[in-house]
């Protein structure tokens, strides 16, 4: 097998947007770059000291035809849902849900002592799996293993395998690799991924490189996406790095994209808000 080193196609800037019933947070990306990162569809970062940007929180919405994964690094968040399931997570937890065929819930952040932070990841289901049954993945930190990747950085596996060492989140469709990276200043390490998928690193602390000629600098708040390869090379710049990185099959498939609900047509989306409306969202 040849090896060759994925390259940076792009460097996005995250950006403040408020949403939920007003919860100040960075959007990564989302919506206008649907196809971009298929089967990814939104990456939200949200992080503050002051409770009045996030206390608002999410009250009930629905879902249907995605995943939507939630990365606590710091603080607690009460969930509930349609189902009757209810619960938190707090600082290092993960939760993986899938909507599938449709879920009302809510996702409700708590005061928090210090910084508020994490991420929310949607993740695009395929057409045939689109009407699945919801089902979640409520993931502590304690099972969330930790490995040492070379000289000077460390991966906290959140989903797939990395050096013989395979994450929590299982079952996922889209094949995803889902890793809490951190590289020491002035170390590097090379990752190994699937050549034809989606590929991309956000980086939430210090700085770093992606490119093997350390060319481009990449630093906080900012993601950078890689393309055409089966290895991805990190050297962290002048402060430690931290990153999520993040690794999915590609779905290529129509998208139907409207607030909360994404689906493959224009009537599938009309049918789910209809369903919403008459109560008849949720299918038992």
């Amino acid at each position: 097998m040849n090896i060759e080193t994925r390259k940076i196609a792009q460097i996005l800037q995250s950006k403040p947007v408020m949403e939920g019933a007003g919860v100040l947070l960075k959007r990564v990306f989302g919506f206008y770059e649907e196809n971009t990162f298929d089967p990814f569809l939104l990456l939200d970062n949200f992080g503050s000291d002051n409770p009045k940007d996030y206390i608002a929180g999410f009250p009930w919405h629905p879902h249907r035809g995605i995943e939507t994964v939630t990365y606590m690094l710091d603080g607690v968040v009460e969930h509930g849902d349609s189902m009757g399931n209810s619960g938190t997570i707090s600082s290092g937890d993960v939760q993986w849900m899938t909507a599938g065929s449709g879920i009302i819930h809510q996702e409700m952040p708590k005061p928090s002592k210090g910084t508020m932070r994490g991420f929310q990841l949607w993740s695009n289901l395929p057409a045939a799996n689109k009407m699945m049954k919801p089902r979640y993945q409520d993931v502590p930190s304690s099972v969330i293993p930790t490995i040492q990747i070379g000289d000077g950085a460390d991966a906290k596996i959140i989903a797939g395998e990395l050096e013989g060492t395979t994450g929590p989140v299982k079952e996922i469709i889209s094949d995803p690799l889902f890793f809490d990276i951190t590289v020491e200043s002035g170390k590097s390490v090379v990752l190994p991924v699937h050549d034809g998928y989606t590929v991309f690193a956000y980086v939430y602390d210090g700085d770093g490189f992606f490119d093997e000629r350390q060319t481009r600098n990449v630093s906080s708040g900012q993601l950078v996406h890689l393309v055409e390869g089966n290895r991805v090379n990190i050297s962290a710049g002048e402060s430690k790095l931290n990153c999520i990185f993040i690794s999915g099959k590609l779905l290529k498939e129509p998208v139907a994209w409207r607030g909360p609900i994404v689906m493959n047509t224009q009537e599938e989306l009309d049918i789910a808000f209809r369903e919403y409306r008459r109560g008849t969202f949720i299918k038992k």
